[in-house]
């Protein structure tokens, strides 16, 4: 035991930067904190900082880049950019990053969006400098090298891809995305199966793209249970090696505004059957002026899972595929930066997607008809506020949402403007929202047995 106690004192002496400003913001158990669930801005040196100070011994960190896979140059890089994080860097070896962490009782996670790139920490919060330290370091000194990249990303990435071979589900939602917007938002979130990766990817491809993600009008610190003057100093002198700008010899990392097209795919599959008709959403909350509210009650007024284990939903879509046993329904709205997309999706038998799919338009078009109730607007007010609240509640949904509303030039996710939008919907909204998608075109994607499957015009949808 007596080691262990020497080696935690030597460790956390070798990671502090500076002692006496560490032990400042220590807080024990007991100490009082103001906590709120309102975010606090700023800018320090170009870089976009976001924190709120909620009370509890633990903190989150993350660290947010516009370099998802709209961004992204080549067909994988958003991939590859994400499985190089707590590689190793100039600094300190991926070993090292591993053993500091486990020795401070932190855990890393990281993910990539359309959109954006998120990888961060979940930390003690007396232990704030050392992780934007090891955040400055993976954005700013990782080695991207090629024997990591053949051996322990490359093999990652391909089986990734055969995982998405047997989901129907999400080559549907893919297919749905690429049909709907084209590029840009289209791209695949993993490289299908037919990409030829050794075309696009490499360590040095990668190591470009990176320059450009992690510059300074790029990224965006968030951070969840800190206060905001320490992520201030800290990110001051720990992102100062970070570029002021995109490379003079790359593009930045820029894509046109969205633009909705609709339209129909296929895709033969033997092994599931999963049918998406989309529509056109609303942007994110964080966007600005292009947030529709209305986009989420009416989500929420079609459901079709319940929010309830074991039970029974009784939203629109949910007593519609009641028929159909056998098939599952469920209605999402995806937001992001200047577009949405609104999908149900329809899972199960051929026969009973099918069949629930000519009653799910059938219900959609009673929508549009103003065939529903108030309570049934009252009951989806209510749902979507919850699911907005508990999103910007969520740490990790709260601090993506936040990072890049301020990379994107809108603000923070603030949850008490969200709720007021929301509460502000009337059924009329809702109806003229429905109303809109009907006559517009809209996006279908079918995956499993085509032979059964409907075509867009069978269950009279406009592509």
């Amino acid at each position: 035991m007596a080691w262990r106690q020497v080696t935690a004192r030597s460790a956390r002496s070798a990671l502090e930067p500076r002692c006496c400003a560490h032990q400042r913001l220590r807080r024990g158990l007991a100490t009082p904190a103001s906590g709120t669930f309102q975010y606090e801005t700023g800018d320090v040196g170009g870089i976009k900082v976001a924190s709120r100070d909620l009370p509890g011994p633990t903190a989150m960190l993350g660290l947010v880049a516009r370099a998802g896979t709209r961004y992204q140059m080549l067909p994988g890089f958003a991939e590859g950019l994400e499985k190089f994080a707590f590689k190793n860097t100039t600094k300190r070896s991926a070993l090292r990053i591993t053993r500091e962490t486990e020795l401070l009782g932190a855990k890393p996670f990281t993910h990539h969006t359309r959109e954006n790139l998120v990888l961060g920490f979940k930390f003690m919060r007396e232990d704030l400098p050392y992780f934007v330290e090891l955040l400055g370091d993976i954005a700013t000194k990782t080695n991207y090298t090629t024997h990591e990249f053949d051996e322990q990303i490359l093999p990652i990435i391909k089986l990734s891809q055969k995982l998405l071979l047997a989901k129907t589900q999400e080559m549907s939602v893919n297919s749905a995305h690429g049909t709907a917007f084209h590029r840009g938002l289209g791209e695949p979130l993993q490289p299908t199966s037919s990409t030829p990766l050794s075309k696009y990817l490499n360590a040095e491809r990668i190591s470009a793209y990176a320059s450009s993600a992690y510059c300074k009008p790029n990224i965006a610190l968030v951070a969840n249970g800190v206060v905001q003057s320490d992520l201030t100093k800290w990110t001051d002198e720990f992102f100062s090696e970070a570029a002021n700008d995109y490379p003079s010899h790359l593009p930045s990392l820029e894509s046109p505004p969205s633009k909705y097209y609709g339209g129909e795919e296929r895709i033969a599959h033997a092994s599931g059957n999963t049918m998406v008709i989309g529509f056109p959403g609303s942007s994110s909350f964080t966007a600005g002026s292009t947030y529709k509210p209305e986009i989420s009650v009416l989500a929420a007024l079609l459901g079709g899972q319940s929010a309830i284990k074991w039970s029974a939903s009784f939203s629109l879509l949910a007593n519609a595929a009641s028929a159909h046993p056998g098939a599952t329904v469920r209605t999402s709205h995806a937001a992001y930066s200047d577009a949405g997309l609104l999908y149900i999706t329809i899972d199960g038998s051929a026969k009973a997607v099918r069949e629930a799919a000519q009653d799910t338009v059938k219900t959609i078009k009673k929508v549009a008809a103003g065939d529903f109730s108030k309570d049934d607007v009252a009951k989806a007010i209510a749902r979507a506020k919850f699911d907005a609240l508990e999103a910007g509640e969520n740490l990790e949904a709260g601090l993506e949402l936040t990072g890049a509303g301020l990379i994107h030039g809108g603000g923070a996710f603030q949850m008490d403007e969200v709720a007021k939008r929301i509460g502000g919907v009337s059924s009329e909204h809702v109806k003229q929202a429905a109303a809109a998608m009907l006559k517009g075109k809209t996006t279908v994607s079918a995956v499993g047995d085509l032979f059964v499957l409907p075509f867009a015009e069978e269950i009279e949808l406009n592509v």
